[in-house]
């Protein structure tokens, strides 16, 4: 997005009558403003017969002037409304301190050297060290040079098979499109030129003479917010142009995918490809580099499960599977003869969704419980060795190392848990604090999380976790926010958050139901939350709204419903649907327009959740029916709203976020605010610098306990 001065800004753009204020009379501040007035242009889509109005879609060009001013127009609005709340700079002060503490990264072993990722507090972005032997470690990596104001951010390390070189990607501006530079890991010198224009992928080495990665033609117009369609799986061979890396997949139709990745297994024999159209459901690839026809074997044909590789002793391969299995499963089968028909069960479906990792010749089933882990230890012909008893309930995460490693590393974390590093003695069992976080000022032991089960509309029981100071009044005066998800099956799974942590120690409830259209409980959960299904996931929050005002945690005048990217999709479907139940709205980089989504960079891959306007009429409809853009309406009360984005969101584009800000502006009734505040040099969230995340986060907090009539905080926040 293009910056322009504010005064050219103000000639251009002609304001509006419309206002905000705090509604609450006990406030002692009266903060009022003006809305830029958002021209309106005729532009009209016919779906199977129906005339849509899209009068703000201008808003969808990332490259122009007008789009820009339009930006810089709603900042002033919103930042004039922010700075005149009393405790913003409170907030903040608190957020820094508590943020302010030594944070590790489990070690990993590449060649001679250790590796690591720490931070030392406030450190915009991690560093990365390595220690040889017993030495002092030094710094390999360290982001925060790569730009001035800690925007650009390390994507991702990989390095070859003896550890003698690496391979490391950099965001800009929280940018998908990436950029590769390859250095001598010894010396840390830079090899050959940077690959530019990468896009979802990884580096994955074949031995020390190249490595595969995957992206996209570069699209014409917009490469913020223009489609991309063909995945591409490169291999750049050392000492080559970037031009002259060959194509290993997916350059013809035939092979024409969404997404395609490569990724060479740890002896280096294999080459796997996975290949897929949408976010669910893949097929799957091998080569064997010893077979010198250099034959493409295909392990599965269909889109119709999600299927991966995950370890290999010589030509047995042990693949992880949703095929016929819904909570997923372990497989073997002989590399000469891949395909489904061969497989035999390794470590069979149960009722509860797996979650594999392999290290030091062992498997560690990762199973989610009612969203909490359970872990059990196999050896490789799939003898139960034992169950990992795991500190306390809570998510665990790790497991993972090379075949050889003689010790593996593993975290444990909750709501209320910072995570800790355990080292682990794959032979014995037993484990140890390796890494335990030390933050000044905070208590674990002053507050609690429980989990619950609530009814949604239809009668599904859905699980929720609720966290909160101890002695908590159930008097229905809590500042509480709800957090939800519901997609892609993707698991929300007890984790820590410092921003919550003060969010907590301001007497606020942080609840976290795990909805439909999520993997907490394997493909059919996900499934019943999908496509014309998609208003379960909706239900299922409302009622998890209704069941924390039932039960007094809260009252709609003091619930905030919060999330991001398709939960951002989650709270304006929410908010549009039941404006009376929150006093406070979060969207966040949301999907909001669902008639034009797929039209945007890689939207069209999230067909599998959402169906598209264009497959049929009746998918049209009922998408119509909900997308929060187009079901903001004249004279409705909404909640007060602050709509946050990125300006180089290039995943969920911020045309989106501007045109449900737009609606709600235009239509708002009463007197709650309707704002959009736009991060510049920002992306969809990964690799934003601390420095920004704690801006935000005080401001989020912010509008939040204002609009809920808190005039001040609490005694015990001022320490």
């Amino acid at each position: 997005m293009k910056k322009y001065p504010f005064l050219i800004l103000i000639a251009l753009l002609i304001m509006s009558c419309k206002t905000y204020q705090n509604a609450e009379t006990k406030s002692n501040i009266q903060t009022s403003s003006i809305y830029p007035e958002t021209k309106k242009v005729d532009t009209v889509t016919n779906y199977f017969g129906t005339d849509v109005k899209d009068p703000f879609r201008w808003l969808e060009d990332d490259m122009s002037d007008e789009t820009g001013q339009w930006v810089e127009a709603q900042n002033k609005v919103t930042f004039d409304y922010l700075d005149k709340i009393p405790y913003r700079e409170e907030l903040k002060k608190r957020l820094e301190k508590l943020w302010n503490y030594e944070k590790v990264g489990s070690p990993f072993k590449e060649g001679d050297y250790t590796y690591f990722y720490k931070n030392d507090g406030l450190q915009n972005q991690y560093v990365v060290y390595r220690q040889k032997d017993d030495s002092e470690p030094e710094v390999f990596l360290d982001p925060n040079t790569f730009s001035e104001d800690g925007t650009t951010s390390l994507a991702g390390l990989s390095f070859s098979k003896n550890g003698k070189l690496a391979a490391y990607s950099i965001s800009e501006g929280g940018s998908d499109w990436r950029k590769v530079i390859l250095i001598d890991a010894i010396t840390k010198d830079i090899k050959e030129d940077t690959l530019i224009d990468v896009k979802f992928s990884g580096v994955s080495w074949k031995g020390n003479e190249g490595f595969y990665y995957s992206s996209y033609d570069k699209p014409k117009g917009s490469e913020l917010s223009a489609k991309t369609d063909q995945h591409k799986l490169f291999y750049h061979k050392l000492g080559t142009s970037q031009k002259e890396d060959a194509l290993i997949f997916g350059g013809t139709a035939a092979e024409k995918n969404r997404y395609v990745g490569g990724s060479v297994t740890e002896d280096d024999r294999y080459l796997i490809i996975s290949a897929s159209t949408s976010t669910s459901g893949n097929k799957l690839f091998i080569k064997d580099r010893q077979d010198k026809t250099n034959t493409l074997k295909t392990i599965v044909d269909n889109y119709n499960s999600d299927t991966y590789v995950v370890e290999n002793v010589g030509s047995k391969l042990y693949i992880v599977t949703n095929r016929n299995a819904p909570n997923q499963k372990i497989v073997t089968v002989d590399a000469a003869n891949p395909s489904p028909e061969n497989w035999k069960d390794f470590i069979p479906e149960t009722e509860n969704v797996l979650s594999p990792s392999t290290g030091s010749g062992y498997f560690y089933a990762n199973y989610m419980v009612d969203a909490v882990s359970k872990v059990l230890q196999y050896d490789m012909d799939g003898k139960l060795i034992r169950e990992v008893k795991l500190p306390g309930v809570g998510s665990a995460g790790g497991f993972g190392g090379k075949k050889d490693a003689k010790e593996l590393y593993f975290s444990f974390t909750n709501y209320i848990t910072p995570s800790t590093i355990y080292k682990l003695n794959p032979k014995s069992g037993a484990y140890e604090v390796y890494k335990k976080p030390e933050i000044i000022g905070y208590d674990s032991s002053n507050f609690e999380s429980k989990q619950v089960f609530y009814t949604s509309k239809d009668g599904t029981k859905v699980p929720m976790i609720i966290t909160h100071k101890k002695g908590l009044k159930l008097d229905g005066k809590n500042p509480t926010i709800l957090y939800g998800y519901g997609g892609f099956n993707i698991s929300l799974t007890p984790s820590f958050s410092i921003a919550n942590a003060v969010w907590l120690e301001q007497g606020g409830v942080y609840a976290v139901p795990n909805l439909r259209g999520g993997g907490e409980y394997g493909k059919a959960w996900h499934d019943a939350g999908t496509q014309q299904k998609k208003q379960n996931v909706f239900d299922d929050f409302i009622a998890a709204a209704e069941y924390l005002i039932a039960q007094k945690y809260t009252s709609s005048d003091y619930l905030a419903i919060r999330g991001g990217s398709n939960g951002g999709l989650l709270v304006g479907a929410t908010m549009t649907q039941r404006p009376d139940l929150m006093k406070v709205a979060l969207p966040a980089v949301g999907v909001l327009d669902m008639l034009r989504y797929h039209t945007f960079t890689a939207g069209a891959g999230w067909a599998y959740d959402y169906g598209t306007a264009d497959q049929s009429k009746e998918m049209f409809e009922y998408l119509k029916g909900y997308s929060p853009v187009h079901n903001v309406k004249e004279g409705v009360q909404y909640p007060a709203t602050m709509v946050t984005t990125g300006d180089h969101d290039d995943r969920v584009v911020p045309a989106h976020s501007f045109k449900f800000a737009a609606e709600l502006q235009e239509k708002q009734s009463g007197n709650n605010p309707t704002l959009i505040r736009i991060e510049t040099n920002a992306g969809h969230g990964a690799g934003t610098p601390v420095a920004k995340t704690i801006e935000q986060y005080a401001d989020i907090f912010g509008f939040t306990l204002y609009n809920m009539g808190i005039t001040e905080l609490k005694t015990d926040f001022k320490d």
